[in-house]
């Protein structure tokens, strides 16, 4: 056995760290310089910050397992008791999300109707359509006002997407089996609270958490045990052909039996020219949302305390900015002592032409909306810097359920090829991490036999 990892972000260095623990010949092949993909940390004038994922959730017990393999190299950081609180923008001021009941009931976010609605969830029926949208699925089960101040900016928050075009069996799976296994959403919360773990899945904590030093830390602890020697970079025009029983990459010489792609789906008809473009079609049409990241650093914060995780914005209350992460409040040595470093997003599927914006475009919004909405007297960071993502987040939309079985049937239909990535199975950090854990462990289960 011998694979061919196509894309150096943290699906395929996963999968290559434990395809080299397992013994297994492999080789990665990246186009651009630096291996990590977006992950990547920056330093300078006293911040901390990073271009691409901020932070990272461990919601699989295959997260802690490989920070614990990588302990040697680098350190995991739980995030701050401050990151549990978020808060929602309305009327012209945030509002914490509720976190229990009695701060449930006397939220201004939800409407009272509303809020009566939420006591009879647990009746009501469970769906029957499995492209159901996430918003069709919440004003069924809760209420107009719930989707507007809690699912919407949280949707915004994750996916930068749309509610009403993301298909929740693919874009949230646990909530959707929630319902469809127990009929509800709080009674099924209630008794897969109830219900024990193993020692494996406790580790699977939900806490946000970064590494020390930022996540450009882990790409480096990847790396190093992975051997840099494996990992081939400028790698442009990459084209992988299929001969009789094995693959080759380009011109290469090397033959491999296996081939993980794990890039955007909208680069697959140019990696993999063998596989027409109509069979590629349900993949191809996937959308990603357009994002502009802007990280802000200030040296003495002199707005409202933030004491929160971030602030999301409703799409319903028609703000330039999807919202931004108080990344200094919650994880360490992100700013100076008295000062502060925020990330903030624009664009997204509704927007997507915020992202298109000129710098000084950018920073002229950014500079209205946060000094307006944290109270800030003077405008005066002593870090800006501009991110673009063309493709941001992919969405699963309605295209989702004929995706998957595309991609099942070209897997079948081109043995060794195994289409990886962001395009199924989540888009976190934890998602990568499994995915590319579950692809080894599969490729190793073949090679043992």
């Amino acid at each position: 056995m011998n694979v061919a990892v196509i894309g150096a972000g943290l699906t395929g260095l996963t999968t290559a760290f434990y395809l080299k623990k397992a013994g297994i010949g492999f080789q990665i092949f990246e186009k651009s310089d630096r291996p990590g993909g977006v992950i990547q940390t920056h330093h300078e004038n006293g911040f901390t910050y990073e271009s691409g994922p901020n932070t990272g959730m461990l919601s699989r017990p295959e997260v802690a397992e490989l920070l614990e393999e990588l302990k040697d190299d680098c350190t995991l950081e739980p995030a701050d008791e401050t990151a549990k609180s978020r808060w929602i923008w309305k009327n012209g001021k945030w509002w914490p999300l509720p976190s229990g009941v009695k701060t449930g009931i006397t939220t201004p976010l939800f409407t009272l109707p509303d809020k009566l609605r939420l006591l009879t969830e647990p009746f009501r029926k469970k769906g029957e359509n499995p492209s159901e949208s996430l918003a069709g699925l919440v004003l069924r089960r809760m209420g107009k006002s719930f989707l507007d101040y809690a699912i919407d900016p949280f949707i915004l928050g994750i996916y930068s997407g749309d509610p009403h075009q993301l298909v929740t069996k693919y874009a949230f799976p646990k909530l959707y089996n929630l319902e469809q296994d127990y009929g509800s959403f709080i009674g099924g919360a209630m008794k897969k609270a109830r219900q024990p773990k193993n020692e494996r899945d406790k580790k699977a904590t939900g806490e946000i958490f970064s590494v020390e030093g930022g996540l450009g830390n882990l790409i480096d602890a990847l790396v190093k045990n992975i051997g840099p020697e494996n990992i081939r970079l400028n790698c442009t025009d990459l084209v992988v052909q299929k001969n009789d029983g094995y693959y080759t990459i380009g011109n290469e010489p090397e033959k491999f039996t296996h081939v993980v792609s794990a890039i955007g789906g909208y680069a697959l008809s140019e990696l993999l020219p063998f596989i027409g473009k109509e069979e590629l079609s349900p993949v191809l049409q996937m959308n990603y949302s357009k994002v502009a990241q802007v990280s802000l650093g200030f040296e003495k914060w002199e707005g409202i305390p933030l004491n929160a995780f971030g602030g999301l914005v409703p799409s319903v209350e028609k703000r330039r900015i999807l919202g931004a992460l108080f990344l200094s409040s919650f994880l360490k040595n992100k700013a100076p002592e008295q000062g502060a470093l925020l990330s903030v997003f624009l664009g997204g599927v509704r927007k997507p032409e915020m992202a298109e914006l000129t710098d000084d475009e950018i920073t002229q919004i950014v500079k209205e909306e946060i000094s307006e909405m944290f109270q800030l007297p003077e405008f005066n960071p002593a870090l800006l810097k501009i991110f673009r993502y063309r493709h941001a987040i992919p969405q699963y939309g309605f295209e989702s359920d004929e995706k998957m079985r595309t991609i099942e049937r070209l897997e079948m239909q081109y043995p060794g090829l195994i289409l990886a990535g962001n395009i199924r199975d989540g888009i976190g950090i934890a998602d990568r991490i499994k995915q590319g854990k579950t692809i080894a462990t599969q490729l190793t289960n073949k090679y043992d036999k």
